[in-house]
């Protein structure tokens, strides 16, 4: 009976490690280095494109999804709204459409989304996964937050957190008023 008990209480042990190690690679905050490359996009939508030079001076959100996700498609109504709501205080939101499925390639399939989702920030189509392997990215929807100096300073994958990843987005907005 007892070592059962220790075969128990090991795999509990087991488990609970293996989900503080996903919780940990879910969401991450602090200096991470600088902003990876958005080069390679094959089109973009709505600006000309981007790199961190142009970037630099604003607080940058990377928004990796597709739009046939449904975890995507919840976590969007978010994006739009910060984008939206923090704008003006130097916030640059940059959509990074990375498909999923062999339509999802069909630029003017993205072009309709984006047009019929609301969206009015900068999207890369990265249809031969440039940026996503650029940034070592794995999940969508996935966050990226970057710094006024082109640091990124913080990541969640999947949907939720909202609430903290907008406290993020307040932050370094504050610290980007800061330095100027």
């Amino acid at each position: 009976m007892r070592s059962i008990t220790l075969l128990f209480a090991g795999l509990l042990l087991t488990v609970a490690l293996f989900f503080s190690v996903v919780a940990s690679r879910e969401t991450q905050a602090g200096n991470m280095g600088a902003m990876p490359s958005l080069a390679g996009a094959t089109e973009w939508l709505n600006a000309s494109p981007l790199n961190a030079q142009a970037l630099k001076g604003k607080v940058v959100l990377v928004d990796f999804w597709t739009y046939d996700c449904i975890n995507c498609r919840r976590a969007l109504p978010y994006v739009k709204e910060w984008a939206k709501r923090y704008e003006k205080d130097g916030l640059m939101v940059v959509g990074v459409h990375t498909p999923e499925y062999a339509y999802e390639h069909v630029s003017g399939n993205v072009r309709e989304q984006v047009r019929q989702l609301g969206i009015t920030y900068p999207v890369a189509l990265d249809n031969n996964y440039v940026i996503w392997r650029s940034f070592d990215n794995q999940f969508w929807p996935a966050h990226y937050l970057i710094d006024a100096k082109g640091q990124m300073r913080y990541r969640h994958f999947g949907e939720g957190d909202y609430e903290a990843q907008e406290q993020v987005i307040q932050a370094l907005l504050r610290e980007a008023k800061a330095i100027d």
